[in-house]
C-alpha cells in the first residue's frame, strides 16, 4: 500500500499514481461543490433564467431576493427557531450525553452493560416508526406547536449515537488519571469536568457535527408538531415557496443558500477537532 505521496523524488509509475490520485480528487471535490455553487448562483437569478438559461451566470448579482426571502417571507423568523432549537437540543445531548457515557465507561456495577446496550437500542428503533403513540405522548403533554415538543424529540434521537461514540472513547483515557487526580483530591464531577472532557474533544466535536446536521435539516418532526407560522423552523418554511400551481425558484434557491450557512460555519469551525475524531484509533 503507497503511503508516501510526495512527488518529489518519486519513480515515474509513482508520479503517475499520484497525478491521477490528485486528478480524481479533484474531480470529486468539483462534483460535490458544483451543485452548490450552482444554487448560489441561481440565488441571483429570476425564475425565467433559471429555467430558461440554468448552467449560464446571472446578469447581475442584486441582493433583492435576499432582502425579500429574509424580510416579507418572514425567513428571519423559521431561520431564528431552527437556531434555537438546534442549540438547545445540541446543549441537551452533549451534556446529558457526556455525563452518561462517563457513568457507562467508569463505573462498574452489575447493570452497566444493560444500560449501554438500552442506549444502543436507540439506534437500531427510528422514532418516525413510532409517530403516532409519539403524537399522543406529545399531545398529552400539551406540547404541541411549541418547540420544546421537537427538542425532547431530537434529545431522544441524538443520544443513542452520542452515548455509544462517547463511551467508546472515554474508555481507552488510562484509569491511572483517574486515579493520580483523586490523589490531588478531585472528586468524580471534578474528573469528569477537568480531566475526561477535555481528552474527549476530538469525540465532542464529532457527535456536534453528526448530531447537529440532521436536527437542523429534519423536516419530519417539526411538520407534525409545529403547526403555527411562528413556531415553524426552515425547512418547512422552505416548502412555502412550493406553490400549488408553480415554483419561486429563485426564492428558494435564495432561502437554500442561507440554510446551509450555520452549518457549513459549524464544520469549519470544528473541522480539525472532526477528523481528529473520525481518525482516532485508526493508528496506533
Amino acid at each position: 500500500m503507497i503511503t508516501d505521496l510526495r512527488y518529489r523524488g518519486a519513480s515515474t509509475g509513482k508520479r503517475v499514481f499520484i497525478t491521477l490520485s490528485i486528478a480524481v480528487m479533484a474531480g470529486y471535490v468539483l462534483l460535490i461543490l458544483y451543485p452548490l455553487m450552482n444554487m448560489v448562483l441561481s440565488s441571483f437569478k429570476t425564475n425565467r433564467a433559471i429555467i430558461s438559461t440554468p448552467f449560464a451566470l446571472p446578469e447581475t448579482f442584486s441582493f433583492a431576493t435576499f432582502k425579500t426571502v429574509w424580510v416579507d417571507k418572514g425567513f428571519s423568523h423559521y431561520f431564528a427557531n431552527s437556531l434555537f432549537v438546534t442549540t438547545i437540543s445540541m446543549t441537551f445531548v452533549l451534556l446529558f450525553g457526556s455525563m452518561a457515557s462517563y457513568g457507562i465507561s467508569r463505573y462498574i456495577y452489575r447493570g452497566n452493560t444493560l444500560v449501554y446496550m438500552l442506549f444502543l437500542s436507540g439506534i437500531m428503533l427510528p422514532l418516525k416508526a413510532a409517530i403516532i403513540p409519539l403524537f399522543l405522548l406529545i399531545k398529552t403533554l400539551g406540547l404541541i406547536n411549541s418547540r420544546w415538543s421537537v427538542i425532547l424529540i431530537f434529545l431522544a434521537m441524538g443520544l443513542p449515537s452520542t452515548v455509544f461514540i462517547l463511551a467508546g472513547f472515554m474508555k481507552t483515557i488510562p484509569l491511572e488519571l483517574e486515579y493520580a487526580a483523586k490523589i490531588d483530591g478531585c472528586n468524580d464531577f471534578m474528573i469528569y469536568r477537568k480531566i475526561v472532557m477535555p481528552m474527549v474533544a476530538p469525540a465532542m466535536a464529532l457527535v456536534t457535527i453528526y448530531n447537529a446536521v440532521p436536527i437542523w435539516n429534519d423536516f419530519f418532526f417539526p411538520l407534525v408538531f409545529l403547526q403555527s407560522n411562528s413556531v415553524k423552523t426552515l425547512p418547512v418554511g422552505l416548502s412555502t415557496f412550493f406553490g400549488q400551481h408553480s415554483t419561486n425558484w429563485s426564492l428558494l434557491f435564495t432561502g437554500l443558500s442561507i440554510a446551509i450557512l450555520p452549518m457549513l460555519i459549524l464544520y469549519l469551525f470544528m473541522s480539525k477537532y472532526f477528523i481528529k475524531g473520525m481518525t482516532a484509533g485508526a493508528v496506533k
